[in-house]
């Protein structure tokens, strides 16, 4: 019984339960660990006769609600023991486990085995109310708008939170900030197995693939101007249709844009030829703003502005522009940015980022290290992409062109 474990996830719902639960399996299956995830609102799925999505049914107040959520609850348990009672190695229960009475279950059912108790928050409002648009837009909440989706979810997440009991009673324990990726507290009083192990994955970021994408010619790239908000050229429109072929055959739920007209023409022809894909567009990924020097070309700056041309090359990295910003002060919107992306997409999806050429360079900078001094000269060209994964064994970075001709 030395290598085996029950990892108990906590949590209200919407607060990343899921995506860190699937994370921790991927990871310790690549350590050839037997591991198998065992959901609570799957089996509910499963055995419900009639759709469960209204919040009434999740009241603490509605016996039937109650009886039968606490029936599949059993059932998952005793599955998730039979799992250990052969050949499997980790049992991870993915659900609410809210309260002290349902945590007393699971101690029961696994008397004798070593309990991990993993409790996922964020407190992050702005963040949270994302991620409930992004929930309520799930095959269950299909027979509502998405406003009457957005506040049954937000009202079943009140039922939980008035019956909610943190996780302090336990022997083993963390306290998680799965937005943030960063453990706020820890309390290990026994033989945990693959603890450190399982410390290390949910700090670390792990990826299966993220397509980071330069959007298609503007006329602003013709013309050789920085910043503004200009359309895609003819030769953009068909870079951007040329994307979309290219990555029809892969599965994309969520592309990433910033809010200008640029990356939303670029992620358009791309989501129509998916079969469920949003496109999130987020204020973190908007090009740099290049202050009074916005909408001009190179050569005018150079012109008209001789000291700002010199004293952005002298410190490219570091130079700020006149009531603008430089890449220096990009840095925290664009990790912030990143955070949001990791949180949105579920764990094992496929990610885009459709993007700029400077916030590119600071994304990739973020995976790929790099001196500071050379993130502005990186290389972002219009009719290739840059492919990312990180797992907990390798890290791989890639330039690869979309289509054959440019």
């Amino acid at each position: 019984m030395n290598d085996k474990l029950i990892i108990a996830m906590v949590g209200l719902p919407a607060r990343g339960k899921s995506t860190m639960a699937c994370k921790i399996a991927n990871a310790l299956e690549l350590d050839d660990v037997k591991v198998s995830i065992f959901n609570n609102g799957a089996m509910r799925r499963k055995f419900a006769s009639e759709n469960t999505s209204a919040p009434e049914f999740f009241s603490p107040q509605n016996p039937e609600g109650v009886e039968f959520r606490e029936k599949c609850a059993r059932i998952n348990l005793d599955m998730a023991r039979s799992f250990l009672d052969s050949d499997g190695q980790v049992s991870i229960i993915d659900a609410g486990n809210v309260t002290r009475k349902r945590r007393r279950l699971i101690d029961q059912t696994f008397d004798g085995f070593p309990i991990f108790y993993i409790e996922c928050v964020n407190a992050d409002e702005e963040v949270n109310e994302v991620y409930l648009e992004r929930k309520s837009s799930l095959k269950e909440f299909s027979h509502l708008t998405p406003q009457e989706a957005f506040d049954s979810f937000f009202k079943r997440i009140s039922y939980y939170e008035s019956i909610y009991e943190p996780v302090s009673e336990k022997r083993n324990r963390i306290l998680v900030d799965s937005f943030e990726g960063c453990i706020l507290q820890v309390q290990i009083l026994d033989q945990v197995p693959y603890y450190d192990r399982i410390r290390d994955i949910i700090t670390t970021r792990i990826i299966k693939n993220i397509f980071l994408v330069r959007h298609g010619e503007t006329y602003y790239n013709l013309e050789n101007r920085i910043g503004g908000d200009s359309d895609l050229t003819p030769k953009g429109l068909a870079q951007a249709e040329a994307l979309a072929d290219y990555f029809t055959n892969e599965d994309l739920p969520i592309i990433f844009t910033s809010n200008y007209k640029r990356t939303l023409q670029t992620a358009a022809p791309i989501a129509a030829r998916q079969k469920h894909c949003s496109i999130i567009a987020l204020t973190e990924f908007n090009e740099i703003h290049a202050g009074v020097c916005d909408g001009m070309t190179y050569q005018e700056i150079r012109e008209q502005m001789p000291q700002v041309a010199k004293a952005r090359n002298r410190n490219k990295y570091g130079y700020v522009y006149p009531d603008g910003e430089g890449y220096v002060s990009m840095e925290k919107r664009i990790h912030r940015g990143l955070q949001k992306v990791f949180y949105l997409n579920n764990y094992g999806d496929n990610i885009m980022i459709v993007g700029h050429q400077a916030v590119n360079r600071m994304i990739l900078s973020d995976f790929v290290f790099r001196q500071k001094e050379e993130v502005p000269y990186s290389y972002m060209p219009q009719n290739r992409y840059y492919h990312l994964q990180i797992d907990p064994h390798k890290k791989i970075c890639e330039l690869k062109p979309y289509a054959q001709h440019p």
